[in-house]
């Protein structure tokens, strides 16, 4: 307890005492009222305790049931109201279109009884005009479905009041060294150990090791984290060889990895030395995974992507694409990379459409987040793009692979920034094919026409 201080007026009772000052508010009160503010202090300290507690058990519980939050409650009542007021609109449309139907039905029938007339006419006179009655006949038809007396209005204007989510918090754009460090080869093209040839496709496992498509090397290699040479993954036999790999995913559940053959018009399974051919007779680019198991792979030549199980022996399902070449929006032109996030939202790189396309799951056509605009070097535009990932903010990364750059794009937005290279230098990049992200958020990028892997750090 604090020294007492000389006689001072009590805060409390307003007597002068020998008083004690609280250190928390600075006031000063004699013995027995400052037991009593320590008491209340004391009863208020464990109030705000009990509200923590509960605050916390609050959290943890939306945390497990998100759907509980207030913010989503507030979507779910403003979704209750409007189909209330879209209900309540159709109501009094249909009692207004009711009371006009029975005038539309007996102008109706004033024409199909003079049309009787005119029939009976006709056969008594035996001259039969077909092309007239048939046309008198269709145009009561078009009266019955469309009558000219009344129909129905869209208007522009929504009387529904949109909600949309709005964040003060305004995002963290990431960004990265633009000096690299070349982590795979660096040693030029050839078909040694520690070289490459025509790298196209790459995946980082949880230890950060990198299994790498060499297209040219018609072989998939595993560099060991900071190792200088790599190790070949030897698939089939002498007969049965990798003919131009494209991309390549490590099945880490089922210790498997999983390769696009692309030569060989096949994908692959390979486990224990154990090779099994998953899927034939596909012109397949590009390879994914999502996080229940289905496998996603594009082929050029029927300008789609298929969703397989894994372990049926079925034809897939189309998740992009399908409809023939084109540029439409329900079509793909060379699809390439693809990937796939948590919503199975498939994006694609159309590659001969210079643009990346969202297809959400059970979506008849896809909307185009980057790009489309043309083949060209402008920040809203693309030129054969190839690897393509989605960050936790679904943020789009591309690799432009004709000019030589990583780019960003946000969805909706109308052009995106450049994250890495651009600047045409012999050491930066050239034709940038896969890309990756580590667990720390340091970028790689397959260096393809340089015949290296490099990996830009982050800057935190």
């Amino acid at each position: 307890m604090t020294m007492a201080n000389n006689k001072i007026q009590c805060f409390t009772c307003n007597k002068e005492k020998i008083t004690y000052p609280c250190k928390g508010c600075s006031k000063e009160f004699c013995l027995m009222d400052f037991m009593e503010h320590q008491r209340i202090l004391n009863d208020e300290l464990n109030y705000i305790i009990n509200e923590y507690n509960e605050f916390k058990q609050r959290i943890n519980g939306q945390k497990q049931n998100p759907q509980n939050n207030l913010l989503i409650k507030q979507i779910d009542e403003w979704e209750t109201n409007s189909i209330e007021i879209i209900k309540h609109k159709a109501q009094e449309c249909r009692k207004i279109a009711m009371g006009y139907l029975p005038t539309v039905f007996n102008d109706i029938e004033k024409k199909f009884t003079d049309l009787s007339e005119q029939i009976k006419q006709i056969r008594k006179e035996n001259e039969i005009n077909l092309n007239y009655l048939r046309n008198q006949l269709r145009e009561i038809v078009q009266e019955l479905n469309n009558p000219s007396k009344i129909s129905t209005k869209k208007d522009s204007q929504s009387f529904i009041n949109e909600t949309s989510i709005i964040s003060s918090k305004k995002s963290k754009f990431k960004q990265w060294k633009q000096n690299a460090i070349t982590v795979v080869s660096g040693n030029g093209q050839g078909q040694q150990l520690n070289q490459l040839n025509y790298p196209y496709g790459i995946f980082l496992d949880k230890k950060t090791n990198i299994f790498l498509v060499g297209y040219e090397n018609h072989r998939i290699a595993l560099w060991k984290y900071n190792l200088k040479e790599g190790q070949i993954i030897k698939v089939g036999n002498r007969i049965d060889q990798l003919s131009h790999p494209t991309d390549v995913i490590v099945d880490q559940q089922n210790h498997s990895i999983i390769i696009a053959d692309y030569g060989n018009r096949r994908v692959v399974r390979w486990w224990n030395q154990n090779q099994q051919i998953l899927i034939h007779n596909i012109h397949c680019l590009g390879l994914t995974m999502d996080k229940n198991g289905f496998l996603y792979v594009s082929d050029c030549e029927k300008n789609e992507v298929r969703r397989w199980k894994m372990g049926e022996n079925n034809e897939g399902i189309i998740v992009a694409g399908g409809n023939g070449k084109g540029d439409q929006l329900n079509q793909l032109n060379r699809p390439t990379y693809i990937f796939v996030d948590e919503e199975q939202s498939v994006y694609v790189s159309d590659r001969n459409n210079h643009r990346v396309m969202k297809w959400k799951k059970g979506a008849k056509e896809g909307i185009v987040v980057a790009g489309g605009n043309h083949n060209g070097k402008n920040l809203n535009q693309l030129s054969s793009p190839q690897g393509v990932i989605v960050d936790d903010l679904g943020q789009i990364y591309v690799a432009d692979g004709v000019n030589h750059r990583v780019m960003r794009w946000c969805e909706g937005k109308e052009e995106g920034e450049i994250v890495v290279g651009g600047n045409g230098e012999g050491n930066q990049l050239n034709g940038p094919s896969g890309l990756s992200f580590d667990d720390e958020g340091n970028l790689y990028v397959v260096n393809c026409w340089n015949h290296r892997v490099e990996k830009f750090e982050i800057i935190l």
